[in-house]
């Protein structure tokens, strides 16, 4: 994976799409405190993004506010899904062209496919600007919820989205 490459096809399609950000590179976050500490420098609502599974291979992003902890079995109960588990680095590659604590909203646009179902907690619906990654721990972007919703996950397919308590 060229993350050159991956990073850039995001920020064309941003471009096309007409979606706004404002863009901070920085050394590789690793801890949800450096990101929440990131998103406060940009003006953005701090959200985790979970890539999980189930033992049916159905796959699952989840958007939560950074300060909420996952309760899986709340949220497999909300989709009517049995048991739910991070997915692997593998399967993340795979299909979202990231790897772990890269993973955001953006990297639906490779999910050709549209194997992920996207989930996002009810405390995120009504931010006005959230911090999301392009594929890449190391730069973070500043994009208008409205603009995932109505313009991003439309264009990558995902406009199914459900949000969940």
């Amino acid at each position: 994976m060229d993350k050159g490459y991956v990073q850039n096809t995001i920020f064309e399609l941003l471009s096309r799409l007409g979606i706004g950000y404002e863009k901070l590179e920085h050394s590789p976050i690793i801890t949800m405190k450096e990101g929440s500490e990131i998103a406060y420098k940009l003006g953005s609502t701090s959200c985790k993004n979970l890539f999980l599974c189930n033992k049916r291979q159905e796959y699952f992003m989840l958007m939560l506010p950074a300060d909420k902890k996952l309760s899986a079995k709340n949220v497999a109960r909300q989709i009517g899904s049995p048991h739910l588990s991070f997915a692997s680095a593998e399967d993340m590659e795979r299909l979202l062209h990231t790897y772990p604590g890269a993973v955001s909203v953006l990297s639906l646009i490779y999910d050709k496919e549209k194997r992920i179902q996207l989930l996002i907690d009810k405390g995120l619906m009504n931010v006005t600007y959230i911090g999301c990654h392009p594929c890449t721990n190391t730069c973070s972007l500043k994009i208008k919820m409205e603009d995932i919703l109505t313009v991003w996950l439309p264009a990558t397919g995902h406009d199914d989205m459900k949000v969940i308590e």
